[in-house]
């Protein structure tokens, strides 16, 4: 019987340490648009390795790729709320309509002005963390993705000569700022959701996808991607978010601890992103898209018509006096 006793009390207070130990432990969820494995989803868990390394367990990050917990317009919100803890994605505009400039087309045409443009400090890095935080949202770090072409399903004439008219309509991201870049270089643009993107393109709903580059066209949707058209639209920025709630209540250990975290993968990927950017490509080419070749000169081109009927559009839309004074900053 003592045993007995003696035994159930070490149980006891086995399962109680254990008990406490689950208690102090703090899981926060991470959305992210990929699926596993791919470039996003190996840099998030290390970001989760390492804050569970450098907390001791105490604080753990539990990833959710492709898209798992919604949509990332919806995640968008749901973080803002405190529904979703965390994510990885691009900014959504339909809570803001200010997000459109960081999606300005033809902004930056390389990846060192990119940097210049986007990086820790920058003027537009620092607007798109106050217009998150208007959304009851922390901005952790950035990742730069790619800069953005078009996934056709049909082969186009002519289709890096901006002035021709292709007859080929795009899923567009429900944003202005793309749908306007579309029509403005011979495409008809469609807005779609993303979660609607894959069958609208294999239904023939539309011929091809804009909004994304080689790496998203790889990673969703290379089995109706016939041609790839490499025009540089836009470059792409994903922020690593946080409700601000949540980030408050953490210990100030673990805020640093995220913060550290945050800064490698940042860093990280500005050091392999470009490369990146070129592996994707060759990627689409073995899955058996063709490359179409595009020249400076065309991207150039591109980006001047652009600049000249679209911009002053998106910028009335999103607020002129505001935006242009952003840009002034950004561009001087």
């Amino acid at each position: 019987m003592k045993t007995s006793m003696f035994k159930n009390l070490a149980l006891s207070t086995t399962l109680s340490i254990a008990m406490v130990g689950i208690a102090e432990a703090t899981t926060l969820k991470l959305s992210h648009v990929r699926p596993q494995d791919t470039a996003i989803d190996q840099a998030a868990q290390a970001f989760a390795s390492d804050i569970e390394k450098a907390t001791n367990g105490e604080l753990k990050i539990r990833l959710f790729p492709a898209n798992a917990l919604g949509d990332y317009t919806v995640v968008q919100e749901r973080v803002g709320l405190g529904a979703v803890d965390m994510a990885v994605q691009p900014p959504a505009s339909g809570t803001d309509k200010r997000f459109q400039l960081a999606y300005l087309p033809y902004l930056v045409q390389n990846w060192d002005d990119a940097q210049r443009v986007f990086a820790t400090g920058a003027p537009m890095r620092e607007e798109i963390e106050e217009i998150y935080a208007d959304q009851n949202i922390h901005v952790l770090a950035a990742w730069p993705v790619y800069f953005g072409g078009v996934a056709l399903n049909r082969e186009l004439e002519k289709a890096a000569d901006p002035m021709i008219d292709k007859g080929a309509k795009l899923r567009v991201p429900p944003m202005k700022s793309f749908q306007l870049t579309a029509d403005n270089i011979g495409f008809i643009g469609s807005p779609l959701p993303f979660s609607e993107a894959f069958t609208a393109v294999q239904t023939g709903v539309v011929d091809g996808v804009m909004g994304s580059g080689a790496e998203g066209y790889y990673a969703s949707f290379r089995d109706v991607t016939q041609y790839y058209l490499p025009i540089n639209t836009h470059f792409e920025m994903w922020y690593l978010l946080i409700n601000q709630e949540i980030y408050k209540e953490l210990d100030s250990a673990q805020q640093v601890a995220l913060s550290e975290a945050a800064a490698n993968f940042e860093t990280a990927r500005w050091g392999s992103a470009e490369a990146d950017q070129t592996r994707n490509e060759g990627l689409l080419k073995e899955a058996g898209a063709t490359i179409i070749p595009v020249t400076d000169e065309q991207i150039d081109a591109h980006a001047r018509i652009v600049r000249e009927k679209v911009w002053p559009e998106i910028l009335d839309d999103i607020g002129a006096d505001w935006a242009n004074d952003v840009l002034d900053k950004v561009l001087q």
